[in-house]
């Protein structure tokens, strides 16, 4: 990790910036795949996995009897785990419901706020070296609490065409509708076009490598999408009374996604900073994705600050998909943040506890989007429909409003439509 101190503002843009490969292939490839789904459907989907997977099947869909001798797979223990994650994200997110909102505006108008779940809602889950079944309970679960009526999920398969084990078990304890075997670019222009027998959805969510990225980001313009997102990145913000060893495992559980993943250190002394390099360097070498977390570590930076303010103000502009506090007064810091997907307060929150357990939702902004977007809640999967009623003597009223701005408007049909329930 390159190591900066006391950096000047005037040098934070250049060091918040993220590792971008070169997406010119990647993208004229996903657009290419895009097109062929929109156009070809079933058949081209077939030809696509055949192609870059291996793997054809008769059918996309995941049985139910798949998914039964999938559940039996998963050792107890972990079903466990699972099913106590389930209980308090499903706890966190429940308690997010928005109850209808009613105004009297002024007499005789009276205006409504109605939440209404998203009809149809379409989940990417990765497979890959790590299949994230979390993300599964992350999704399935607001999705549901929020009313959707119908979940469908899209996952990868391996070469025999299975899907993984515990991805099917979240997805049975979630209540997902339906699972299709089909990844990458091409499951996304799925969900996002429809198919023979592939129904489109309304709203796309889930995380991916850099062809699914891409593909949500092209298809935006015809269905919804959760949010923009990267690689997964981490910012650690500790003082000298922090533990260096706790530090250092921070950063590398984030480091340790994949070579592109980002994780940046803010401190304010070098004594500090080296202490916890010593126990970064000290703990990768016990890690089975060594090589991967080493990658992610050449694009990631140590910022010694000389104040907590510049500290706090560098983080705003950098605006990190997770932050870790481990300072003597966390809070103070955490008042002053404005722009981070999920915060972590002191010694004993890592990061990993949201990615799994806490309750909090792991699908997050990535790569300065936390500045703009949230992250994934239970107003992710509903619209806010606004209802208003008025009475002849509240529109007399308004008139004196309506009238004068839609004449100063230039639209005149406005202004009669108020008019001619006057006369």
């Amino acid at each position: 990790m390159k190591r900066y101190i006391n950096p000047t503002s005037g040098k934070w843009e250049a060091l918040s910036s993220r590792r971008i490969a070169s997406d010119v292939s990647v993208e004229q490839k996903v657009r290419e795949i895009v097109e062929r789904v929109r156009k070809g459907g079933d058949k081209e989907i077939s030809a696509i996995t055949k192609e870059i997977d291996g793997p054809c099947f008769d059918s996309f869909i995941v049985i139910e009897e798949e998914i039964e001798k999938a559940s039996n797979l998963v050792p107890d223990q972990l079903k466990r785990a699972i099913n106590s994650a389930y209980s308090n994200i499903k706890t966190f997110h429940n308690a997010q419901k928005f109850n209808p909102l009613e105004v009297k505006c002024t007499e005789g108008v009276r205006c409504w706020q109605k939440s209404v779940a998203i009809d149809n809602i379409g989940l990417y889950i990765p497979g890959g070296s790590a299949p994230l079944f979390s993300t599964v309970l992350m999704l399935a679960i607001p999705a549901k609490i929020a009313g959707c009526s119908n979940i469908v999920m899209f996952t990868p398969c391996d070469k025999k065409g299975n899907v993984n084990s515990t991805v099917l078990y979240a997805a049975k304890l979630c209540g997902i509708d339906k699972v299709y075997k089909i990844g990458g670019a091409q499951a996304i222009a799925a969900m996002a076009y429809g198919t023979e027998t592939i129904g489109k959805v309304d709203k796309i969510f889930g995380p991916g490598n850099r062809y699914v990225v891409k593909a949500k980001q092209m298809v935006s313009t015809d269905v919804a999408i959760d949010m923009p997102a990267g690689p997964s990145e981490v910012l650690v913000i500790a003082d000298d009374k922090a533990d260096p060893e706790f530090v250092a495992a921070d950063l590398l559980s984030q480091a340790e996604h994949g070579p592109d993943s980002q994780v940046m250190l803010v401190c304010f002394s070098e004594m500090f900073a080296d202490k916890a390099m010593e126990a970064v360097s000290r703990q990768l070498m016990a890690l089975p994705r060594e090589s991967i977390a080493s990658e992610a570590l050449d694009n990631s930076r140590t910022l010694v600050f000389n104040t907590m303010q510049s500290a706090i103000d560098f983080i705003n502009v950098y605006a990190p998909e997770h932050l870790i506090i481990q300072t003597d007064e966390p809070w103070t810091v955490a008042d002053q943040i404005k722009a981070a997907g999920s915060i972590f307060i002191g010694p004993y929150s890592p990061e990993s506890a949201g990615d799994y357990a806490s309750g909090t939702n792991h699908t997050l902004p990535t790569s300065g989007w936390a500045r703009s977007y949230s992250g994934v809640n239970l107003d992710s999967f509903c619209r806010k429909i606004t209802y208003q009623q008025i009475t002849k003597e509240g529109l007399k009223s308004l008139s004196e409003a309506i009238i004068p701005m839609a004449e100063g408007e230039g639209l005149a049909a406005h202004a009669n439509a108020v008019k001619i329930r006057m006369k």
